[in-house]
Formats: C-alpha cells, structure tokens, sequence
C-alpha cells in the first residue's frame, strides 16, 4: 500500500514525483479560460454576475448574500458551550503568538539633520476566503483573521460559498464573530475572489485576499496577484513529513502520517527513518488504522501515489531530504528532536517530539497553520501578521546635506543616461 524506498534511484524518482503533483494547482489552460471569463464578467456586471455564479455552482436559492449582522450574532449565541470555549481557548493561543510578531518602523537620524525613516503601515483592507461548503474550516477564520487584525487592518471581508441548502455555515459565523468580524458574504469560487478584487456595489474592494480554496479559487488569486490584489499564496496539496529514529512509536507516526492523507488524494505523506524495524511496523499500523478511518478512500489514494517510508543510513542524510522536499509540515520523532531544529530550514512548521504531532499545529499551538506547499518552503513563509502590513521610506534632507551629495547623484544619473534625473539636483545647486 506504502513504499519502502531504500536506494538512492528509488528515493530520487519518488522525489521528482512528488515535487510535480498538483501541478494543475498551478497552471491548467482549460480551467484558466474558465476563471478568466468569469473574472470579465464578474468586473463588468458585479453583484449580478456574482449571484448568478453562486445559484449555478452552489445553490440556486441562498438565503442571504450579505449575511445580517444579527444573523452572525445570533449563530455565536447559539452555538454550544464546548464548542466556543475550544474556540476561544485557540483565539488566545494564536493572539498571544502572533502579538510577538508586530513590528515597528524606525527613524535614522544621520549628520547635517538628515532624516531616513522606514513605516510600517496595515493594509486597508483584506478579504478572507472561507470554505463553507461540504468541508467547512472555522479554523480558517481564526488563522486568517486574528494576525490582521493584530497588524491594524480596518476591514476584514469574509468570502464563503452558501450550504447546499441555502444557508451559512454557523460554526463559520461564530469565529467570525469571535474574531471581530462583521462583514461575511455568502459566495465563493472565483466569482467571489474576483469580487474582492474589483470591488461591487455590495462587496468592498479590498488590497489582498487569503484563504483557501479549491483550484478555481487558486487561479483566480494567482491571475489577479500584482495588478488587482495581493495574495497569500498560490497553496497546493497538503503534505507532511516525519523523520523518526529507532525510538519512535509507529502507532503515532502512521496516525500523523494519516492526518494528512486524508485531505486529498493530492496529499503527500511520508517517513524518512534510520530504523528498518520503524518502517515496517508503521507500514504495517497505517494498514490497521487506514482500516477505520471514515476518509478511507482518500487517505489510500494519498499514500498509494504519494506516499512513502524512506530508510536512509544516518539523519544527516533525513535532514537533506527533508530539506530537499521542504514540506509544509515536519514532524521530528527522535530522542532528541532539538538536536535537528536548526539543520532543518526549508520548512513550513516544525513540530518537535512526540507529543507536538501537526494537528496541535493547525487548530490550538497558536502558530499559523495558513503554510507554503509544494517545496515553496524554500523561499515562502508561514501566515503571519506581517502578511498584513507594507511598509514604505520617508527622507528628509536639509539643504547643506543635499548639496554635499549632489556631484554623486549627477555623476550615477549621467551614467544611466537619465538627463532629468541629473537635472532635477542641478537645478538645486544652481541658485
């Protein structure tokens, strides 16, 4: 059911596999064409072209499309007891860690009165993509909007398809009511992500949409990225990945491994370990829990196609693997799992030891669980309050400060052939 890699052919091509799943998340001509006229006709007929797109793909009678204020008031007020206190208990672990990432600007005072400053200003405002159809994920609003509204965002717009009877998901409305936001408007795909973006009658335009969302969604936030809005991240299939030694728990490693199989068929899932006896006794756990679980389907296709237990010589060698593939999650099942956190840097989150496993991680730790996939780990980085802010410079120069560096500006503006620019000093020093 899972491969067992051990040479160094069978571990490269499983790679070089893996790195090219998905690849229609990126680019699919026929699914482009789509996104693309409904993008047109969403910027030239707004709210209509909006509501036509949500009775045709999901549900032609939506209760509301701007969900009322007491609407979300009265979904929070009915919600269980359990269910809020769990809610609220995430609330303060993912406020409290993401208050450390706010940041200030800075001011540079230099000789002859110079001022340089750096700003760090919130966006305006952001539009939040929430699932809210058959997988519905309050836990989406939680990660999203707790860092925006900690970095100063004014407006935060949630996006989300209506149920297929026509109305909100309330477990949706209740973290959004939790997490301060009012605005919540019942359609999704790329209508929806369009809308943000061009902004209509009834939805505001806003400056960067986040969230999840299928491959429809996932095209039009890429399309619309750097002319219309800014952007998360282009997200593909879940994965994890688990470097285990000989003290690891198989039990534990195989249900891990299985958290994330059961996503998406997409879904990677794999174990790089030094133990033989590890690898088959998880191989052989991930038969006997695959067995009960209700996601059975999924989760087997997952492994089949995308799933692996690799048996290297040493964790030097796990550690440039794991590196290599740079998952969105990393779980470290070792004696001494902090031994490895700093060789481990091409990594969405890292979970150490085994009572860290990557749920903790998705709804309680108070980490982010909006992370780069598909080997973007690289160069991406995890949801964060920064996601939320720009920053820009401010200069001031006196006279005596410009003066004395008008000869080095004209000198690199002639070089470049810009005339004006060169002008634009002289014309300063000349009176």
């Amino acid at each position: 059911m899972i491969e067992i890699l051990k040479t160094n052919k069978n571990i490269s091509d499983f790679l070089n596999k893996i790195s090219n799943r998905g690849g229609d998340s990126f680019s699919n001509p026929e699914i482009e064409k789509t996104v693309i006229d409904i993008i047109t006709d969403v910027r030239e007929r707004g709210d209509h072209a909006v509501r036509e797109y949500t009775a045709k793909f999901d549900c032609p009678d939506a209760l509301y499309y701007r969900v009322p204020g007491d609407v979300i008031d009265k979904a929070a007020e009915e919600a269980d007891n359990d269910f809020i206190g769990a809610m609220k208990r995430c609330i303060f672990n993912i406020t409290a860690y993401h208050e450390e990432q706010k940041r200030e600007g800075y001011t540079l005072k230099q000789a002859d009165g110079v001022v340089l400053k750096q700003r760090v200003c919130a966006l305006d405002s952001v539009g939040l993509y929430v699932p809210g159809g058959t997988a519905a994920y309050p836990s989406t609003v939680l990660m999203n909007a707790i860092p925006a509204k900690i970095a100063g965002v004014r407006e935060i717009v949630i996006v989300t398809p209506p149920r297929k009877d026509g109305t909100p998901n309330p477990d949706i409305l209740t973290a959004a009511k939790l997490c301060g936001v009012d605005k919540v408007f019942m359609c999704g795909g790329a209508q929806a992500v369009a809308a943000l973006a061009f902004g209509t009658e009834e939805i505001p335009k806003v400056s960067k949409v986040v969230g999840p969302g299928n491959i429809y969604v996932t095209t039009a936030k890429r399309l619309m990225y750097g002319t219309f809005i800014d952007i998360d991240m282009t997200a593909g299939p879940s994965e994890i990945l688990i470097i285990a030694d000989e003290t690891a728990n198989p039990r534990y490693i195989a249900a891990d491994l299985l958290s994330q199989a059961e996503h998406d068929k997409l879904a990677s899932a794999v174990l790089i370990t030094t133990s033989d006896d590890v690898a088959g006794k998880t191989a052989a756990e991930l038969e006997k829990q695959l067995s009960v679980l209700p996601r059975k389907e999924i989760a087997e296709e997952s492994l089949k196609n995308y799933g692996a237990v690799i048996i290297v010589k040493d964790m030097e060698e796990a550690v440039r693997i794991a590196n290599t593939i740079a998952p969105e999650h990393l779980e470290v099942l070792t004696e001494n799992p902090f031994e490895l956190e700093d060789k481990l840097i091409n990594v969405g989150s890292l979970f150490l030891g085994e009572y860290s496993p990557e749920p903790l991680g998705d709804y309680f730790a108070g980490t982010n669980h909006v992370l780069p996939t598909n080997g973007t780990a690289r160069f991406f980085s995890p949801l964060s309050v920064d996601s939320f802010v720009k920053k820009s410079s401010s200069i001031y120069y006196t006279k005596k400060a410009f003066d004395a560096a008008a000869n080095d500006i004209t000198l690199i503006a002639g070089r470049e052939g810009l005339d004006a620019h060169a002008r634009s000093v002289k014309t300063r020093t000349e009176e």
